[in-house]
C-alpha cells in the first residue's frame, strides 16, 4: 500500500493539489452568497440570521435556548450550543441532511460555492480546504491512501462532541457538492461518523452508502478515481479570476492560522500512532526545527503546550462520549504517563472527573 497523501492548508502562493500544481484561483459574481465571507476573528463562527429566520429559528430565540449571548461571532463552544439548540427546536431528525442538500443551491456556504466552479472534484476539494479557514476555525483535510480519498472535517477548537445537526448538515453539503458538480457521477462509498450509532436508516437512505459509527473523525470517503471527474458546473474564467481576492487574504494571514491547524493535526496523528507527542516529534512531521516551530507559534500568540492540551481535551471528550474505553486506556491513548495525570488535566479542563462527565453526556444523549 502506498503512503498516504494529504493536503490541507498550503503555505505558498502556489497550492499543491494532491501532487498537482494549483495556482491562485478566483470566483466572481456568478453566485451571490447569503452571507459575506467575513470573519470577525480567527477563533469564531458566524451564521446567516436571515436564513435562520426563514426556517422559523430567530437567532434571539436560539441564543436564549442555548444560553449564549446574542452575537454573530461565536467561539466554537457557543457555536455548538447554537446548533444543539436548533436541533432541539426543530425536533426533526432529517433536518441536517435536508439543510445540507439545499445549502449550495441557496448559497449558504461561500467555500462550497467557490468549489462548485472548479474544473474537477480534485480542485474543488482543494478550494474547499484552502478557503474554509477564512470563515471559521475548521479544517477540511483530504487524505489519499490506496484506492480511497477521505475528506475529513476537524473542528480545531472543539472541546465537546460536535452537534449531530451540524455534522449531518456538513456531510450532506459535501455530498451535494460532489453530486451537483459531477451531475451525479461522484457519490460517497462510505460515511464515517465519530458519534455513537443513531439514525442509521435515515443516513443510509440519504447518503446511499455504508455508515460507520465510532470513527476517529467525521469523514466522507470517495473512490480515488473520483478526484479527476470533471465538474459540469465549472467556469474557468470565474474560477481563475475572483478568488484572487481570497488568495490575497490568505497571503495576509487572515482567517484561522494554517500553522496552528497543521500543528494540531500533527499532534493528533502522533497520538493515534501511539507515539510521544513532543514538540520535537511534531516539528519533524512538519519538517522544521523545534526552535522554528516554537517561534512561529509564539508569533501566533500560542504555544505547543496549549495546542497539545487542546488536542488532548478534544480527543478525551470524543473517547468518553463515543466509546466504552475506561479512563486508564484513554489516558494512555492521550500520551499521559500516569492515569492520575489525565484525571488532573481533565478536571482542569471540565471542572469535573472523566466518569462524571461521561455520565452527564450519556444522560444528555438519552
Amino acid at each position: 500500500m502506498e503512503a498516504a497523501e494529504s493536503f490541507a492548508f498550503c503555505r505558498s502562493r502556489q497550492v499543491e493539489v494532491l501532487g498537482r500544481p494549483f495556482g491562485a484561483i478566483g470566483f466572481v459574481e456568478v453566485v451571490r452568497p447569503t452571507y459575506t465571507l467575513v470573519m470577525t476573528g480567527p477563533d469564531t463562527f458566524s451564521v446567516s440570521q436571515p436564513v435562520l429566520a426563514k426556517l422559523g429559528l430567530p437567532i434571539e430565540r436560539l441564543c436564549e435556548r442555548a444560553g449564549v449571548a446574542p452575537s454573530n461571532a461565536w467561539v466554537t463552544s457557543d457555536f455548538f450550543r447554537i446548533w444543539a439548540a436548533a436541533d432541539e427546536e426543530l425536533g426533526d431528525r432529517s433536518a441536517g441532511v435536508r439543510f445540507g442538500a439545499e445549502g449550495i443551491a441557496r448559497g449558504y456556504g461561500v467555500a462550497s460555492i467557490v468549489a462548485l466552479h472548479a474544473p474537477d472534484f480534485r480542485h474543488a476539494l482543494a478550494a474547499l480546504s484552502r478557503y474554509k479557514r477564512l470563515t471559521c476555525p475548521e479544517l477540511v483535510e483530504v487524505e489519499i491512501e490506496g484506492d480511497e480519498a477521505t475528506v475529513c472535517y476537524r473542528w480545531l477548537q472543539a472541546t465537546s462532541e460536535v452537534p449531530r445537526l451540524l455534522v449531518d448538515t456538513t456531510m450532506a453539503s459535501l455530498r451535494e457538492l460532489a453530486r451537483r458538480g459531477t451531475a451525479g457521477q461522484v457519490t460517497p462509498i462510505r460515511l464515517e461518523l465519530a458519534r455513537r450509532p443513531m439514525d442509521r436508516a435515515l443516513l443510509r437512505r440519504h447518503f446511499e452508502c455504508p455508515i460507520v459509527f465510532g470513527a476517529a473523525h467525521d469523514a466522507m470517503v470517495f473512490d480515488r478515481a473520483a478526484l479527476d471527474v470533471p465538474f459540469v458546473t465549472a467556469d474557468g474564467g470565474a474560477f481563475a479570476h475572483v478568488l484572487e481576492g481570497l488568495e490575497k487574504r490568505v497571503g495576509k494571514g487572515e482567517g484561522f492560522s494554517a500553522l496552528v491547524g497543521e500543528v494540531r493535526v500533527a499532534i493528533a496523528r502522533q497520538l493515534s500512532e501511539g507515539r510521544r507527542p513532543s514538540i520535537a516529534a511534531v516539528a519533524r512531521r512538519l519538517r522544521v526545527s523545534s526552535r522554528t516551530l516554537q517561534r512561529r507559534l509564539d508569533e501566533c500568540k500560542t504555544s505547543f503546550q496549549q495546542q497539545l492540551a487542546g488536542v488532548r481535551r478534544t480527543t478525551a471528550s470524543r473517547l468518553l462520549a463515543n466509546t466504552e474505553l475506561d479512563t486508564v486506556a484513554i489516558a494512555m491513548l492521550l500520551g499521559f504517563v500516569e492515569p492520575n495525570s489525565f484525571a488532573r488535566a481533565f478536571r482542569a479542563w471540565e471542572r469535573t472527573t472523566p466518569l462524571r462527565w461521561r455520565k452527564r453526556q450519556t444522560s444528555d444523549q438519552a
